[in-house]
């Protein structure tokens, strides 16, 4: 669109087209809202749309801003020879090329958000780095989700039409004073303005906005998302350091509250079982725990009916979470007993500390150890960790593919690994072949990953429910069936430990798994077949990073260790879990969960009575005691974890003992 050329023309041009942008970012908020609307839906009305406008604006011109200072400088530059059709050519094409990346960010974020609980970060980049796939599954996205393209293209062709510039055909004497006045003083404007808006205010005290930012303007760490755009969560993540000590108090009374150090003493030494077990932990691919039957009496509808029978002979919680919302989140949680907090473990540089795990302790007793995952070897880096985590052996595609007994690649799903019926078939006999007893074995699934494809032959045998993943959730569950099948007929299995949990939560039916708690509620479970061990849904909490400190101590694991998480056979500890989502801890003691959002806590909820949490209790006088005292947990657990990070503090030192 042409605008009269004037001494003014410039200014006006930029002005204009960055209402534009700011439009159309709003347009791809309210698709993103719109996606996701089973996520936002619940506790809409709560929400404010005075706040949740302000905020969108902060972000948004953070994002706008950062995006586009190059081309509102050569909008800007008071140099008469611009004015050729050209130059406004070029800036044309700058100014769309880079909004349109902007916005097609924010509509591809409006699914893959679904999947992490939040906008996309830099670590996106290193998470999957190494992974092939990425290609078939964008484009198997593309299809399903054709509106959201055609929406896209939308919105270019707006940007390419609605652009305003200056008509140079009918420009005045450039040199004329006023073209320099009014050029100069609005870069001279221009540039202050964007770096204000870049850092989120306006006044000297004014720190640059974070994600974190962005809860001021919601109620829950999952409506964040909302007032967010991709944009500004890409760029404010670039080359971040994600660990800090936040100094909540002063170190030495942290163990007051908190410490990772196990000592055993007493009965800890002595097994609860008999003899020295093997244990194989199974990290289960996106299995939510409103799937289960066994955890959801009131339903009629169970994706999981071996795992049901499993669990009515398995030692479980009432409450059980997941430390994180990725699939690399979960294998540090579950296994080293590190929780996720700012960003994943495996893809910072405090991935190289040393490192306290279960395949290491128990390694020192004489256990042998493998880590099996169907994907390609490299993959999500779950091979390396496992190295570091201690696992003396890994098992992957490629050793799946050279043992001429399988399929090899024709077993492969066409996207993420080998099909879990046939890659636990292979664990089973792996394990029986190639562990010495006593042994670790750790299985991770893939199946149930997105996009939940099942081999062709099971098409016509599992209904799946209204969401797509509950096909693909029945299938791993009878792979799992014939995994056990299998396992039971092995001379090592009456003597083993198993340990079944998932990675983290996906998609997800019903409004109380959509709040802060619901969105990390996943299935841990112990079963032990020689019966040894207590059975049934034990009231009380647990979550992924107590399963190493719980697996040491029912085998009587006499050493010292560094664990985040607790034992929960230890009568003297609160149960409780802890989880991070869009830069708000979560600490969960009880039936009360508490949010925190580094400076100061912002919901107090009983979710056990509350299931979709709305009603705040933070407020509340007589929670003053029980959110202070949770507050000062979470901030010591908090703080130690920062500590030992950026120290590499994670395994025990000469003088730990003697606090």
């Amino acid at each position: 669109m042409k605008i009269k050329s004037s001494p003014y023309s410039n200014v006006l041009a930029v002005l204009l087209n960055l209402v534009l942008v700011y439009v159309l970012y709003m347009v791809t908020r309210v698709a993103f809202i719109l996606e996701n609307w089973s996520l936002f839906s619940v506790d809409w009305n709560q929400l404010s749309m005075g706040e949740l406008l302000a905020g969108s604006l902060r972000f948004d011109s953070s994002a706008i801003l950062y995006t586009n200072w190059l081309w509102i400088i050569l909008m800007l530059l008071p140099l008469h020879t611009k004015e050729r059709p050209w130059w406004h050519k070029l800036c044309k094409w700058i100014f769309v090329v880079v909004n349109s990346l902007g916005l097609c960010l924010n509509l591809v974020d409006s699914v893959y958000s679904q999947f992490t609980g939040r906008r996309t970060t830099a670590t996106f980049f290193s998470e999957f780095s190494n992974e092939s796939n990425l290609g078939g599954i964008f484009f198997t996205e593309v299809a399903n989700h054709w509106y959201l393209v055609l929406l896209g293209l939308a919105l270019i062709a707006a940007l390419w039409f609605l652009y305003f510039q200056p008509d140079t055909k009918t420009a005045p004497q450039p040199r004329h004073l006023p073209y320099y006045l009014v050029n100069s003083l609005g870069l001279l404007v221009a540039i202050p303005f964007s770096i204000f808006a870049m850092r989120g205010g306006f006044t000297r005290d004014t720190r640059p906005i974070t994600i974190s930012n962005a809860n001021q303007y919601v109620h829950s760490p999952q409506q964040a998302s909302i007032v967010l755009n991709t944009p500004f969560s890409l760029i404010r993540t670039i080359g971040k350091h994600p660990f800090k000590d936040p100094h909540y108090m002063p170190e030495e009374e942290l163990a007051t509250f908190f410490t990772p150090i196990h000592v055993p003493s007493g009965n800890d030494t002595i097994p609860m079982v008999s003899g020295q077990r093997n244990v194989v932990v199974l990290i289960l691919e996106s299995f939510s725990r409103e799937y289960f039957g066994y955890y959801n009496p009131g339903r009629t509808e169970s994706y999981t009916p071996f795992l049901d029978s499993l669990l009515a002979h398995s030692l479980t919680y009432e409450h059980t979470f997941a430390n994180g919302r990725k699939s690399i989140d979960a294998m540090p949680s579950s296994l080293t007993s590190v929780p996720f907090f700012i960003e994943p473990f495996i893809l910072t540089p405090s991935s190289l500390n040393d490192l306290t795990g279960l395949a290491d302790c128990l390694g020192h007793k004489g256990y042998s150890s493998a880590f099996f995952h169907g994907a390609p070897n490299s993959s999500m880096g779950f091979q390396a960790f496992a190295r570091s985590a201690g696992f003396q052996n890994y098992y992957g595609m490629s050793d799946y593919c050279s043992d001429p007994r399988t399929g090899g690649r024709s077993d492969f799903d066409g996207h993420w690994a080998i099909w879990d019926e046939e890659f636990l078939q292979f664990t089973a006999t792996a394990i029986t072949e190639r562990l010495q007893e006593p042994f670790l074995a750790g299985f991770f699934s893939a199946t149930s990953h997105h996009p939940f494809r099942i081999p062709e032959r099971y098409e016509k045998v599992y209904a799946g429910g209204p969401l797509p993943i509950h096909r693909a959730v029945q299938y791993s569950d009878n792979a799992l069936r014939q995994f056990f099948k299998t396992a039971s007929s092995q001379p090592w299995f009456r003597n083993t430990i198993f340990v079944f949990t998932a990675d983290h939560t996906n998609q997800l039916q019903y409004p109380e798994s959509h709040t802060s708690t619901g969105l990390f509620s996943i299935p841990i479970a112990i079963y032990d077949p020689s019966g040894e061990l207590p059975t049934g849904l034990q009231k009380g909490v647990m979550q992924q990073i107590d399963i190493m400190p719980t697996v040491l101590r029912i085998l009587g694991y006499d050493q010292p260790f560094s664990a985040f998480g607790k034992n929960i056979f230890d009568p003297d500890e609160t149960p409780w879990a802890v989880n991070y989502s869009n830069d708000v801890y979560q600490y969960i003691e009880g039936d009360y969960t508490l949010l925190f959002d580094g400076e100061r806590p912002t919901a107090l909820y009983n979710y056990a009575a509350d299931p979709l949490q709305q009603h705040n209790l933070l407020d509340n006088p007589d929670q003053r005691q029980r959110t202070d005292r949770m507050l000062h947990r979470l901030k010591a657990i908090v703080q130690t974890y920062m500590i030992r990070m950026t120290t590499n503090h994670l395994v025990i030192r000469p003088g730990d003992l003697e606090q």
